[in-house]
């Protein structure tokens, strides 16, 4: 008597190598500019705070 043997297999998605640079340079792009602007508003607040 034969046994059948189903193997299941899982897909995954992989992305592409240049989809995740694009990814990643955004995100550190956004953060530079985020980070640079709270820095902004921190110098204004001390300037103003000073005079």
């Amino acid at each position: 008597m034969a046994t059948n043997i189903t193997i299941i297999t899982e897909r995954t998605r992989k992305l592409p190598g240049w989809l995740w640079f694009v990814a990643l340079w955004c995100f550190g792009v956004g953060s530079a500019m985020s980070l640079g602007f709270a820095f902004k508003l921190l110098m204004n607040a001390t300037l103003f705070a000073i005079r």
